[in-house]
């Protein structure tokens, strides 16, 4: 199903028919066409800031949803289809929140215009893609590649390709690139895997990039994250405890080790999914993170980088996400216990609350102002969305395959 109705409602309105004779012609178009109305929803002018999107990884297509729920309003507008391999799929925005920028698995790069609901291009930029990000001043949209590695780096406008940064290092060897992010002073970063070295990309009027090699990080960055204040970039390691810190207010400290043998005296347990790390929750002077192959988290004091305790949790923890008022801690987990959600107070340290609301729970995304929390339950076909305040369930909405659900509000956020 598409977005035609939109289509539908622009031929008409063009022609400059009054509103009843509109309406009339709109049913019989949509007759003729065999449209059904649900496809979209055209009773009202959207604003961006209310949207976002649901990927549908199966089906290689996404889900415009509205997220201000009103009774007898569907949140659900359109889908759009013909996104190519969404099984890790992640999606940034424009300054204006009317354009979503998707990176697939398969090295596609899509640009959608969430008020039509449409494709507006799609390049394939990669074999293997892994992500990517939006400079700050919001004209160049980067892309981090597993297969052949390296960064490229297009026009946000029309998706031109600009410039491309290979990951070379060692005698020739290309590195996989992972934990692309934007960062202040239109600068973006992130980590090599193989050559265990961070770079920071210099982003100029012209899309052209100046490179800063941080190298000699650890063992094996497999993701990374940018503070929310744009001060920190923080690499997990793969091959080794701990984690890579640059200080982004003194890049010329170099990298800081933090956390260093944190599952020291622990018997590691099979990794089954690594936790990611943008998702990270930092709430207040506190940090919580995903303990590599542990049913824990580390509490952390931003201070100093030093732990300050761990909370046992029920299984290997994915994301450990903040709400935007920083109290609760939402955390959800790896196969194959992932069919539980986690609830943790961040003052008192304590576990609130712990259900199932099925299994393959995926990723979690609040609304800006935190009422709300969207969660994709996979393997159940669903959405579900939870109150903050009383923890209750208050809709589901039908999704083919859910997994990522980014709202517009991350177009004005640093680091997503």
């Amino acid at each position: 199903m598409d977005c035609r109705l939109v289509k539908a409602r622009r031929k008409i309105v063009k022609k400059g028919y009054i509103t009843a004779f509109a309406t009339l012609l709109l049913l019989s178009y949509l007759a003729f066409n065999g449209i059904a109305l649900a496809a979209c929803d055209i009773n009202t002018a959207k604003g961006t800031g209310d949207l976002g999107i649901i990927i549908e990884r199966a089906d290689g297509s996404v889900l415009v949803v509205r997220h201000s729920l009103e009774e007898g309003r569907n949140p659900v507008l359109c889908r759009i289809t013909g996104l190519g391999d969404l099984s890790h799929a992640s999606a940034v925005f424009s300054r204006d929140q009317r354009y979503a920028y998707i990176f697939g698995r398969d090295g596609g790069l899509t640009k959608i215009d969430l008020l039509s609901g449409t494709i507006i291009k799609r390049v394939i930029q990669a074999g293997n893609a892994i992500g990517g990000a939006i400079t700050q001043d919001g004209k160049y949209v980067a892309v981090s590649n597993y297969e052949p590695g390296g960064v490229n780096i297009f026009s946000a406008d029309d998706l031109t390709a600009i410039t491309s940064i290979p990951a070379n290092y060692g005698n020739g060897k290309q590195s996989k690139t992972v934990g692309l992010v934007d960062a202040p002073n239109n600068q973006l970063y992130y980590s090599l895997f193989e050559a265990g070295e961070i770079w920071r990309a210099d982003i100029d009027k012209n899309g052209q990039a100046k490179i800063k090699k941080f190298t000699n990080i650890g063992n094996q960055p497999y993701d990374a994250l940018m503070s929310g204040n744009g001060r920190y970039y923080i690499a997990g390691l793969f091959g080794e405890d701990g984690l890579a810190l640059i200080d982004l207010w003194h890049p010329e400290k170099g990298v800081q080790r933090i956390l260093g043998h944190y599952g020291k005296g622990q018997k590691k347990l099979p990794v089954y999914k690594m936790p990611h790390l943008e998702g990270w929750a930092i709430a207040g002077k506190k940090a919580f993170l995903p303990a590599v192959g542990q049913h824990q988290l580390l509490v952390v004091n931003t201070d100093d980088w030093q732990e300050i305790g761990r909370i046992d949790v029920h299984s290997q923890p994915v994301f450990a996400m903040a709400s935007p008022d920083q109290r609760q801690i939402w955390v959800n987990f790896a196969f194959p216990d992932n069919n539980t959600l986690q609830v943790i107070d961040s003052k008192t340290l304590k576990m609130i609350k712990s259900f199932k609301p099925g299994k393959g729970i995926l990723h979690m995304e609040f609304t800006p102002r935190g009422e709300h929390v969207w969660v994709s339950v996979r393997d159940n076909n669903q959405v579900i969305v939870y109150d903050t305040n009383t923890l209750e369930e208050i809709t589901r909405l039908d999704a083919q395959k859910p997994s990522g659900i980014f709202f517009t509000v991350r177009a004005h956020k640093i680091g997503l």
